[in-house]
């Protein structure tokens, strides 16, 4: 038989999210789809957004992968290219990159031939890639000396605290990268990640790039989807496959992780950390059982959980439980396992069977 757990993939609600971009801004709109179109599948996620501008990626492989399926939108490598051969890829799949090191320059000075567009990455305050803003002019003029490269050079930035909406670093980084461009009035400019998109409407320059809120889920800090009209793309899925009667107290699970507080029924469900449940789910985190809210008890093992039935009406062997998605925000289960539902999304592991309607 095979085993129930599920991941259901609604990618009319993926097309929703976009529209809900859309019509948050005049820009285009560069969906990311890396790291697997965040955990939901890159080539499925990709044709169900044709209607995006262009995608954001994070390496080459996933490019690769996104053309050899017949995507034709420009892709943007985030992160670049590191080595002189990366180069001939790229321009045999038409790619463009990020170029955010001294290194790479140096690359394209000896290496580069073909046509090639690349788009200076400015570091604002993120502090993990880019020029600093006082570099910016020279590293442009440089670049627009090489013939390959082609001209005028888009520049882009990353926001490190827009998911906070009373930050006022992300005013600092925007003030920060406007003195810094304000010389190249030609160039296309790209600020805005989904926090950015929703929250700092000034930030939206010429590009803006959705992800997190493509998948359904806030990118705001105790942020809810459904406050933004974002539809959960994502719906994860197992049932119950035994209950039993337990005696007050009784201890559930690995380390006695939960003793009973009462006689209970606990259900045992076929979903666990080997399938990307979340192994630091504290107790009293909610699953979805016939339309009702069921605590966790007891500690996540690799294959199962266990949740107390003593409010849900009629439970069986059987019955299908939601993890997240549909009636139970991501959002929710992240934080009671204090995490993000970006690693939710992305931790959803290969023996889950994903159903795309």
């Amino acid at each position: 038989m095979t085993r129930a757990t599920r991941a259901e993939i609604n990618l009319s609600a993926l097309r929703h999210n976009l529209q809900v971009a859309r019509s948050s801004s005049r820009a285009k709109q560069m969906a990311i789809i890396k790291a697997d179109g965040y955990g939901h599948g890159i080539v499925e996620v990709a044709h169900a957004l044709s209607d995006a501008d262009g995608f954001g990626v994070a390496t080459i492989n996933e490019a690769i992968t996104l053309r050899e399926s017949g995507v034709y939108q420009p892709i943007l490598l985030l992160e670049g290219f590191n080595r002189p051969q990366d180069l001939l890829l790229m321009h045999a799949y038409h790619l463009e990159s990020a170029i955010h090191n001294e290194e790479q320059i140096k690359i394209i000075e000896t290496e580069a031939s073909n046509p090639h567009r690349a788009w200076i990455k400015v570091d604002t305050g993120m502090h993990r890639l880019g020029f600093a803003p006082d570099q910016v002019s020279s590293v442009y003029q440089r670049l627009a000396a090489i013939e390959s490269i082609q001209q005028p050079i888009p520049l882009m930035t990353h926001f490190a605290c827009a998911d906070d909406k009373n930050a006022d670093y992300t005013k600092q980084q925007h003030a920060l990268f406007e003195k810094a461009t304000a010389g190249f009035t030609k160039s296309e400019t790209s600020l805005a990640n989904s926090a950015g998109l929703l929250g700092w409407p000034e930030t939206h320059a010429d590009w803006v790039r959705p992800g997190i809120m493509l998948y359904g889920a806030s990118p705001f800090v105790n942020g809810n989807a459904a406050d933004h009209d974002l539809q959960p793309v994502m719906t994860l899925k197992s049932e119950i496959i035994a209950i039993h009667n337990f005696n007050k107290g009784d201890s559930i699970g690995y380390g006695q992780g939960y003793v009973c507080e009462a006689d209970m029924p606990v259900a045992t469900i076929a979903i666990g950390y080997g399938d990307g449940y979340p192994r630091h789910a504290c107790n009293g985190t909610p699953v979805l059982i016939n339309g009702q809210h069921a605590p966790l008890v007891g500690r996540v093992s690799m294959d199962m959980i266990t949740v107390d039935l003593r409010t849900i009406k009629k439970a069986k062997v059987g019955d299908e439980v939601t993890l997240w998605g549909e009636g139970l925000p991501v959002e929710l289960v992240a934080e009671k396992a204090e995490t993000i539902s970006y690693e939710l999304f992305c931790g959803v592991t290969q023996r889950v069977e994903f159903h795309y309607y």
